[in-house]
């Protein structure tokens, strides 16, 4: 039993080919603890089949615009040899759905608002709609706050 398990295990070739990544993805995504496999006694990489549905949900994730991390802590209580089903989807959505629709609401936006912020030419950001409303910043005190902010 053990010994056909290890024969239907994945080499890292076969899941990058199977999943459409390259191999170097499939390496990142184990290095960032999306994915995980072990090592043989020939020091070789596997993994279980289960990551081939495990990647499909990564890439849909990443293609909305989902962070790593929180896919990462989204996969976290999923065991690696477990292919996600149905329910699992759903659990992962009913956690995405807010942070898509805050992301669809600021995109609605700037997208009804770019061409006059384009088309003022004032180049500043203290009374600018979308990138400081009603001059937030502004309040935090002096100098480019979002930097500040980002040390």
């Amino acid at each position: 039993m053990a010994s056909d398990f290890i024969k239907r295990a994945l080499t890292v070739g076969d899941v990058a080919r199977r999943s459409g990544v390259a191999v170097s993805t499939v390496h990142f995504y184990e290095a960032k603890g999306l994915i995980e496999g072990w090592r043989t006694a020939g020091n070789q990489r596997r993994y279980h089949r289960a990551v081939l549905r495990r990647i499909a949900i990564i890439r849909i994730a990443q293609q909305a615009g989902i962070p790593l991390a929180v896919i990462r802590e989204a996969l976290a209580d999923l065991p690696h040899d477990h292919v996600p089903n149905a329910r699992d989807w759903q659990h992962f959505t009913d956690a995405w759905k807010d942070m898509l629709q805050q992301r669809i609401d600021g995109l609605t936006q700037l997208r009804d608002q770019i061409a006059s912020c384009i088309g003022c030419g004032c180049l500043s950001l203290e009374e600018c709609p979308l990138r400081n409303p009603a001059d937030a910043l502004g309040r935090q005190g002096a100098g480019p706050r979002r930097l500040i902010a980002g040390k």
